[in-house]
């Protein structure tokens, strides 16, 4: 760890003001959001990796915005860590990679907090971690949420063990040293072996950079290759970016150790069916990357297809909430032959701090981010086409925006089953209590909302949107927990805080 730790505001613009957001970066001030963990990436075998690793997290900006941080590793400065708050664009300059980051493999993470200190971030928590053990140094950065984390954790400082940071990630590293294997990656074996959850990591040893998914591929990990260089990335689009080839997924339950331009691949776990996060296609990732051997554009617009053969309504136009919205919404309007519109505008330079938040501001909420076209909303019937309802707060603040620019109607159409369930597998969801679905059915929610109709699509629908004619609660090829209840990973922490999942149906 040469470098030392910036705890340094963000950068700004030349004129002082805040650079306006990542463009598909989710809105951090958003109650009704929901919020991914983290990105990670990863390279080995292209010189000056750590530029590589700036551009592709900045591709994966929208799973995290809290903060960022990249390690590389150069044999004449070693080991190298810059860790910084904010975005990558406002802190990796040209200057700080070049001069602090150097050497041809490294890692990097982009950090939305699940886990460790919500109230407060603080830099202990922000990845990659680095630890030195008998036989090196590793690096180490974590998409993804232990649910027994908390336990292991009690465990390991009831033996001794000492942690620096509340991030179930350091759980791993300290588990890694506990092991008695001989290499990094049989250690890393080892201490996932002992964890559950769901985890796709990408590490890195002075002449390794290793990959690994959980065996039911709840996250996603991808393997690209750029001249002779390996990339390791969340999505695809992180490839794009820098201009290298995809190549294929990392399977569930699969780690890969990369040296010298050569690629081996272990199966370290048990093999059981996979169940990856179908969220990541209805929100998470970005559209223009392609999971599962699916484009994400064109599920979202399948789904908005689904969801107009589902729930008809007479009306004059389909608007997306922006920007998440907009897939789904040409799939309605293309389906129902309703008109596409924006009728909302996204204002893509409003920054966190733009303005001093005094009360009076903090009360215009989303109207600081979002505006309707009243000249095209007035007198006409609205569909408007979002992703999700979680809370229902900003829901309501957009209904309320629509009738004050004088709709006649306003007909919600969600792209998700009703969210009732909140998740353990590295997703920010409020707890149970506080989601709306979770104690109130669609008939309630419409009232709640005020909107002349509230239709979701059904979780069969979501299925037949991916391909499948329907879901099998038998065997759910995703991990849809959020809507079914259905967890395939036991939430060990949270169950043993009191949270209660639905019962197991009777044989």
């Amino acid at each position: 760890m040469s470098a030392d730790l910036d705890v340094r505001r963000p950068a700004s613009a030349a004129n002082g003001d805040p650079l306006p957001p990542h463009p598909f970066a989710r809105d951090p001030d958003d109650p009704d959001a929901l919020h991914e963990e983290c990105g990670v990436f990863g390279v080995i075998g292209l010189r000056d990796a750590a530029s590589f690793i700036a551009l592709g997290l900045h591709a994966l900006q929208h799973r995290g915005q809290e903060a960022a941080g990249i390690v590389t590793w150069h044999p004449e400065s070693g080991f190298n860590w810059e860790r910084r708050f904010g975005l990558v664009r406002d802190n990796f300059t040209k200057k700080s990679l070049l001069d602090l980051l150097p050497g041809s493999i490294g890692i990097g993470h982009v950090r939305y907090s699940t886990s460790g200190r919500k109230e407060h971030t603080d830099l202990r928590d922000v990845q990659p971690f680095f630890a030195e053990f008998s036989m090196g140094g590793c690096a180490i950065a974590h998409n993804g949420n232990l649910t027994n984390a908390r336990a292991i954790r009690r465990e390991l400082i009831a033996q001794g063990s000492i942690f620096h940071s509340g991030s179930d990630t350091e759980v791993i590293m300290h588990l890694m040293a506990r092991s008695i294997q001989r290499s990094i990656p049989e250690r890393m074996k080892d201490a996932l072996r002992l964890v559950e959850g769901a985890f796709s990591i990408v590490a890195m040893t002075r002449t390794k950079l290793i990959g690994v998914r959980d065996r039911h591929g709840v996250r996603p990990l991808v393997l690209g290759r750029l001249g002779d260089g390996h990339v390791l990335a969340s999505e695809t689009c992180a490839l794009d970016i820098i201009g290298a080839e995809f190549v294929r997924e990392i399977e569930p339950g699969e780690m890969v150790v990369i040296r010298d331009g050569q690629l081996e691949s272990h199966r370290p776990f048990e093999k059981i069916t996979p169940r990856p996060c179908i969220f990541e296609h209805v929100y998470f990732s970005r559209p223009d990357s392609v999971l599962g051997g699916r484009s994400v554009y064109e599920t979202r617009s399948r789904i908005g297809m689904e969801l107009a053969r589902e729930a008809p309504v007479e009306a004059d136009l389909v608007c997306p909430v922006p920007d998440s919205g907009t897939p789904a919404a040409i799939g309605y309007a293309q389906e129902s032959g309703i008109p596409f519109a924006l009728g909302i505008i996204r204002n893509q330079y409003v920054g966190r701090t733009f303005i001093e938040p005094t009360t009076e501001i903090r009360n215009m909420g989303v109207r600081l981010k979002l505006n309707v076209n009243r000249d095209l909303i007035r007198g006409k019937r609205v569909i408007l086409v979002d992703d999700s309802v979680v809370r229902g707060t900003t829901s309501r603040k957009i209904k309320d925006m629509i009738r004050d620019a004088g709709a006649a109607e306003v007909h919600f159409r969600i792209a998700s089953p009703p969210t009732a369930w909140p998740c353990f597998y590295g997703v920010d969801t409020p707890e149970r209590d506080k989601l709306l679905a979770a104690h109130m059915d669609v008939a309630a929610m419409e009232r709640h909302l005020g909107v002349d109709s509230l239709r979701f699509i059904s979780l069969d629908g979501l299925y037949r949107a991916m391909g499948l004619p329907r879901r099998d609660p038998a065997c759910p090829a995703y991990c849809d927990a959020c809507f079914s209840g259905d967890y395939p990973i036991p939430p060990v922490d949270a169950e043993a805080e009191g949270f209660e999942r639905m019962p197991e149906p009777a044989a």
